[in-house]
């Protein structure tokens, strides 16, 4: 995923989580792991694709080991996020960068799925549209430990568990501001990175959206029925 497209239809379930939208990620302040070379994390600029509010676009990060504490406020209830370097530095890089200069701040999630295999909250858009993003794209750091589907003719599809934080994409290397919070275990092809966990406290506000439901005529896909923004995210370290 990444910013998600706002009328992802059925069919879509098959394929994955898709969004649309469009960075420089500088040193994070965190003491955490240093590696020796930094990685190429090919952060892009999308002329096509300009920021949904103005951001610069980050620098390759120093640090790839390690977590990172995000506080995330919210008008529904706190939503904290552990991020880990380690799986993803660039994302998580990526997700430090936009955090620190406000770009999530005043936000709202645009998005709530209810099908019985794909249940998320999608936020990270400033334009509240599932269209927008950083004006920056970045290349993916795909999972290789998610656990196969089960009864999944394909044998391609995983299983993203409840309280996965993971990016929306719009393709291959697509990667920009937007995000999704799983609810329950979900169904999709590995083409989406992990890049944290949601903490327990953050859980049971997920829920709380989650049992508000979807607003419009499609029950299973649309704008959560309870506004729910992001009011401030706030890198903290671990």
């Amino acid at each position: 995923m990444r910013r998600i497209a706002a009328g992802l239809a059925v069919a879509a379930l098959a394929a994955g989580l898709i969004t649309t939208g469009t960075a420089s990620a500088q040193p994070s302040a965190e003491p955490s792991g240093q590696s020796g070379a930094r990685p190429d994390c090919g952060y892009t600029v999308t002329p096509d694709e300009p920021p949904a509010r103005p951001v610069s676009v980050p620098h390759n990060p120093w640090f790839t080991k390690g977590k990172v504490l995000v506080k995330v406020k919210t008008n529904q209830g706190d939503l904290p996020l552990v991020l880990d370097r380690t799986k993803a530095a660039c994302t998580a890089h990526s997700f430090i960068h936009l955090a620190h200069r406000g770009f999530y701040n005043q936000t709202e999630c645009h998005r709530l799925t209810a099908y019985p295999t794909l249940k998320v909250l999608q936020c990270g858009d400033p334009s509240n549209t599932g269209e927008g993003g950083p004006g920056y794209k970045y290349k993916d750091e795909l999972p290789t430990d998610l656990q196969p589907a089960p009864n999944d003719p394909t044998g391609l599809r995983r299983i993203y568990p409840r309280g996965t934080l993971a990016m929306a994409n719009a393709g291959p290397d697509t990667n920009g501001s937007q995000f999704f919070l799983v609810q329950s275990d979900s169904v999709l092809r590995p083409n989406y990175t992990v890049f944290g966990q949601i903490l327990p406290e953050g859980l049971k506000t997920l829920d709380k959206i989650a049992a508000g439901g979807i607003a419009g005529e499609n029950p299973l896909d649309g704008r959560p029925n309870i506004k729910s923004e992001l009011k401030r995210v706030l890198p903290l370290g671990l």
